[in-house]
């Protein structure tokens, strides 16, 4: 079932900010494309004659819905082969060979221990589906912190979807933290300081997802331990 590749289809191209865009794919072959909020898919893009450079990964953006049609959202890098090929060469009806869904980066059940899902960058898609899926599914669940970690106010990803969703779902918490930015009445700095001072004065029972950049998670993992949590109530889906 792994090895099974599709055809999907690009239906809809959205630039969502300078550097990212976002990618909506039809999976004609598939009546539903059924996976877990948090799974990612495979891309098989021509750009090397080896299969695993091939070959690239990205979290499912949108939450199942019943449809074939998934969302993905892809940060530009510099010098990057998989996001270059992407940017330049996908069009609206341009075809992509994807595989998946894949991973186990999916929520905890029951959702009774509170609950951060900690990330940076494009690292906010598959939060942006599990908020979405407790939403409309009314999933029972312990609080919810989202600390989305970006330079500049310009980075921030789904921002205006992301506070209404923290005005209608009850104990979630969307907390944008800016690194760079000047004018922001926000959270400032990295988003370490922000789970710390949520419980820095009371360790309470809670499960901690980080997504993102290596240096992030790598340094999430290490305050987390420091607060005296288990490695177990860490879990990751690197990028990069």
């Amino acid at each position: 079932m792994l090895d099974q590749w599709h055809t999907g289809i690009v239906t809809k191209l959205v630039d969502e900010t300078h550097n990212t865009r976002r990618f909506w794919i039809q999976v004609p072959d598939m009546e539903r494309f059924d996976f877990k909020p948090g799974q990612f898919v495979t891309l098989d893009l021509p750009i090397h004659e080896k299969k695993n450079k091939r070959w690239r990964s990205y979290s499912i953006a949108s939450h199942p819905d019943g449809s074939n049609i998934i969302e993905l959202v892809i940060v530009l890098l510099e010098g990057g082969l998989g996001s270059t090929y992407l940017f330049n060469e996908i069009k609206e009806g341009s075809e992509l060979l994807l595989r998946g869904p894949q991973g186990i980066f999916v929520l905890p059940e029951p959702l009774d221990k509170e609950l951060f899902l900690i990330c940076t960058g494009t690292g906010i898609a598959p939060f942006r589906s599990m908020a979405n899926y407790i939403h409309l599914h009314g999933v029972p669940h312990a609080p919810i912190h989202l600390i989305f970690g970006v330079r500049y106010q310009h980075d921030l990803l789904y921002a205006a979807e992301l506070e209404q969703l923290a005005g209608r779902l009850p104990n979630f918490n969307y907390i944008p933290t800016l690194s760079r930015e000047e004018n922001w009445s926000g959270k400032k700095g990295y988003v370490h300081s922000v789970y710390e001072d949520i419980l820095q004065h009371e360790k309470r029972p809670a499960n901690f997802f980080l997504c993102g950049w290596k240096a992030m998670i790598d340094e999430a993992k290490h305050r987390i331990q420091a607060m005296g949590y288990d490695r177990h109530d860490i879990h990751q889906e690197l990028y990069g």
